[in-house]
């Protein structure tokens, strides 16, 4: 089983654990393979709080679901299966504008994008999950493992149903 001391989770694909599309299914099997606690950096973390507000503004979930998303949010952190980590700032910019330099032109990056793959190698992460395919190009060209979890059922896999996150035995979400 592996686990997460040297992952780093693009706050768009964690946001799959709390705002529930065609994503959540791989990244719930995927998550509830790996052991351990998730960085998260407060810049992660705004990112995070932003995007499941924006699906609840886009009607993508309704206001209840928005205000479950997001206390299941805190109790994440609260249950030590997400914590914060300190960036150091100056370099993880610098390590930014380096990665832009090299990749940017070749690879059509947006900033946010190459500040997360910059934050993850600051934090010293050797792997890198994402859905974006320009970010998980630059991560690769930056010389990072890339995981894109998807949903692949097989004979005698485990099977999304049971997890409303990424955590096995949560009740809630059943998929079809």
């Amino acid at each position: 089983m592996a686990t997460v001391d040297t992952v780093y989770v693009d706050p768009s694909a964690l946001r799959a654990s709390y705002v529930h599309d065609h994503r959540s299914r791989g990244f719930c099997g995927w998550r509830a393979k790996t052991r351990g606690a998730l960085p998260v950096t407060l810049f992660g973390r705004a990112e995070l709080v932003n995007g499941i507000a924006l699906a609840m503004f886009r009607k993508d979930i309704g206001e209840e679901a928005g205000r479950a998303a997001l206390a299941d949010l805190a109790q994440d952190f609260e249950d030590g299966r997400l914590f914060l980590t300190d960036l150091l700032w100056r370099l993880a910019l610098e390590r930014a504008a380096d990665l832009s330099q090299a990749h940017t032109p070749r690879l059509g990056t947006r900033s946010l994008d190459v500040l997360h793959v910059a934050s993850a190698q600051v934090l010293g992460c050797k792997r890198f999950v994402s859905y974006d395919e320009r970010q998980l190009a630059l991560a690769k060209a930056a010389g990072l493992r890339v995981l894109r979890p998807e949903w692949k059922r097989s004979r005698g896999s485990a099977s999304a149903r049971g997890f409303n996150r990424a955590w096995p035995g949560t009740p809630g979400l059943s998929w079809p």
